[in-house]
């Protein structure tokens, strides 16, 4: 949720001359609209059903460097599709930290939009409790995106 999935995901996939996917840009795509529209006209409930097939498809792909939307392991389905056959890397930015990204990304997530700030420190608490199944965490509080690069390919490489 605005932690830096895609700038991360793009410039790792870049280094590891992976490719890289964007679950929510495969939604978009299928749409033909962004994702705020698609939230709009469609609600909610039809971009996770959307989400949870696009998941299942590209989990089982390898070499690929995969972002998934930040609610998406609000299902069940795609946390198990992903823990199972996927190294699923957390990156964890500070509740301070993230607020200071706040008024960069409030346009593109419209799982934000409407809500104050404090229901969306209760969304940001109620997600880190789902996100707390994963393979690695890497904190990147202050760190630039060749440096949280960096800090996943040494965790990953050494197994911590």
């Amino acid at each position: 949720m605005g932690v830096g999935k895609t700038s991360i995901g793009k410039y790792l996939a870049e280094v590891l001359n992976w490719e890289f996917i964007d679950t929510d840009e495969i939604i978009e795509n299928d749409f033909n609209m962004p994702t705020s529209s698609i939230f709009k006209e469609f609600g909610e409930n039809a971009f996770r059903e959307k989400e949870k097939e696009v998941i299942e498809q590209i989990s089982m792909k390898q070499h690929k460097i995969i972002s998934v939307g930040g609610g998406a392991f609000l299902q069940k389905a795609n946390r198990e599709a992903c823990l199972n056959r996927c190294r699923v890397v957390l990156l964890e930015l500070s509740w301070l930290a993230w607020q200071e990204r706040y008024p960069l990304i409030i346009d593109t997530r419209p799982v934000l939009q409407k809500r104050t700030m404090n229901e969306i420190q209760d969304l940001y608490n109620e997600r880190k409790e789902i996100y707390a199944e994963h393979h690695y965490r890497i904190t990147i509080d202050g760190l630039t995106i060749e440096q949280a690069s960096e800090k996943i390919l040494i965790t990953i490489n050494d197994g911590n």
